[in-house]
């Protein structure tokens, strides 16, 4: 058994029997476990008060082959980084031949990985920053005189802000580096922007509404997402109509550019000019409380419920086929 992909193929379901018996993947063991077990309690939650036969599974408690014995259908991805969200995941549901929610292989594995989606961004004149990769304190000195101060230094390939920090003295970048090594090699360093943050929820090929995000923290980091009540998002972002379509424009290129698919979040900042620069794309973004793309969607009268089953419907785009 193996899947046929058409990320063009875009189905609709009207009656929630056209799922069959759904796994929502949620928790595992990545540093976001505990923001993937909110996320995937309320898209399950959301799918059950629709009717779906929709049921919660932890790969860190199961194996997934289990899946298989367990005879489901589909699956709802709500893994968040690392083993969830970077392609290794959606290539075991591949050689599995069970049809899943979001990004395949490619576009996970490249949507993960920072440095190599503002590669592939730059590459077709999506502007994003300037930067310099760190692989070891050897290279702080040539950060500090290359990029300067402040600068915000980031792994690779983590999500919600994981091992991030904003350094504004010099004294402070050996701290920053090491922090984010003790989580993966790849490390790389940013000159600081100075301006406003926005995101652009994508779902089934089309950008919805922008977001304007403020926070009294250095930046939008962990807390800042998941826990603070004092951040504040602005939905509409307050952007003219030809700066709201030059970003969704943005957003959509982007997950053309890196291969992601069906639904996630392409996040930026823009500068005091006014121009926007590309931090990063989530293709599993987070659906809890606090989260941006259920936000995006209820300003366009979109429900949690509704969303939660569109992004289902991204599923329908992969089809079984004998082998």
């Amino acid at each position: 058994m193996r899947l046929r992909n058409d990320p063009q193929l875009v189905r609709h379901a009207t009656d929630p029997r056209e799922f069959g018996r759904v796994a929502v993947l949620l928790g595992g063991t990545s540093s976001e476990r505990e923001i993937s077990l909110k996320s995937g309690n309320a898209c399950l939650a959301a799918l059950q008060k629709r009717g779906v036969d929709a049921h919660a599974f932890d790969p860190k408690e199961k194996p997934l082959t289990e899946l298989l014995s367990r005879k489901f259908d589909r699956v709802f991805i709500a893994l968040h980084g690392p083993g969830g969200e970077d392609g290794t995941l959606q290539g075991a549901l591949e050689f599995l031949g069970l049809p899943y929610t979001g990004s395949g292989v490619m576009g996970s594995a490249i949507g993960m990985d920072k440095l190599r989606t503002k590669r592939l961004a730059q590459a077709v004149g999506i502007p994003t920053t300037d930067y310099l990769v760190l692989r070891s304190p050897a290279d702080l000195d040539n950060c500090l005189e290359r990029l300067g101060l402040p600068l915000i230094v980031k792994p690779a390939t983590q999500g919600s802000s994981v091992g991030m920090t904003k350094v504004e003295r010099a004294e402070q970048l050996l701290a920053a580096y090491q922090a984010a090594a003790l989580l993966e090699p790849n490390v790389f360093a940013e000159p600081w922007i100075t301006g406003g943050e926005y995101t652009v929820a994508v779902l089934q090929g089309r950008a919805l509404p922008s977001i304007r995000i403020e926070t009294p923290s250095t930046f939008y980091d962990y807390q800042a997402k998941y826990f603070r009540n004092d951040t504040k998002y602005f939905c509409p972002s307050g952007l003219s109509g030809e700066a709201e379509k030059h970003l969704a424009n943005l957003a959509l290129a982007t997950f053309n550019a890196v291969g992601a698919e069906g639904w996630g979040r392409a996040d930026f900042m823009m500068d005091k000019t006014g121009r926007p620069f590309l931090l990063e794309i989530n293709t599993v973004p987070g659906m809890t409380d606090h989260s941006l793309v259920p936000m995006a969607a209820r300003a366009l009268d979109i429900s949690f419920e509704q969303l939660v089953w569109q992004v289902l419907e991204t599923s329908f785009s992969r089809t079984r086929i004998e082998t």
